[in-house]
């Protein structure tokens, strides 16, 4: 189920909690996209507390609401980026976001594939997307004081998995969120310091949530092989080859 845009605006943006959560999330984006000028961004589910970094510099930044969550006018103090959209359907071209990330769209969506498959029709072929998804064997799944006590939580081979069936190679992983999910001072206040701690002893099983990048399986050459070197195979000269697709999309469509 997803949860309602105004709770989430509520807890992001309105609430210490919230706010430390998204400080927390954001940092490890930016830490992991570096330099995004000129580039096209696009945020899924409630995505849009990470890209508030990314406004003055990317060529296009597109916040993608669903539906049953419902849309806001976002950033609140300036031109509207974000658009109310169908889970498998997206205003987006083919080839055209060089940088996605899904946060609060996976786990409550009623179709998870089927929203991958729309996510790697949009994403750019040498483009990145970041996965932030409930850690499974965190305390943030474990509370319904947030939004990550929301919907389906993942390990990190379950998400890697789905990924997989959708045409995706996990070629990254971290963690966020080590502090736990209470608005007591004590905790709102250790929580940079904890986040540090979390990052430098590589503690991705104690963290709030898992965030994989993602890149399209089709576009990456195999190791010690240069793209530049790959050939197609004759073997199979003189069969038609019209409508032909994807293997992982055409299993998928004969389910």
């Amino acid at each position: 189920m997803h949860l309602d845009v105004h709770s989430l605006r509520e807890f992001y943006y309105r609430s210490q909690l919230g706010r430390a959560a998204q400080k927390g999330v954001r940092d490890r984006v930016v830490e992991r996209w570096g330099n995004t000028r000129g580039l096209t961004i696009a945020g899924y589910g409630f995505a849009v507390p990470l890209l508030r970094p990314f406004l003055p510099v990317a060529e296009r930044v597109i916040g993608l609401m669903p539906a049953p969550q419902g849309v806001m006018h976002w950033p609140a103090d300036g031109a509207n980026h974000s658009v109310l959209c169908d889970e498998a359907r997206w205003p987006l071209a083919n080839d055209s976001v060089d940088r996605l990330v899904l946060m609060h769209g996976l786990e409550t969506g009623e179709h998870p594939v089927a929203l991958l498959d729309e996510a790697h029709r949009v994403l750019a072929p040498q483009g990145r997307a970041l996965i932030v998804v409930p850690n499974r064997g965190g305390i943030w799944a474990r509370s319904d004081a947030t939004p990550f006590g929301y919907g389906r939580p993942y390990s990190r081979a379950q998400i890697e998995k789905l990924l997989a069936e959708a045409g995706f190679m996990a070629t990254a992983h971290t963690s966020a969120l080590f502090f736990p999910p209470s608005a007591k001072r004590f905790w709102l206040r250790s929580a940079r310091s904890l986040e540090r701690l979390g990052r430098r002893w590589g503690l991705e099983r104690l963290g709030g949530v898992l965030i994989i990048e993602a890149m399209r399986r089709d576009t990456i050459a195999p190791r010690g092989l240069r793209v530049s070197d790959r050939q197609p195979l004759r073997v199979l000269e003189g069969i038609p080859t019209s409508g032909a697709q994807p293997a992982w999309r055409s299993s998928r469509q004969d389910d």
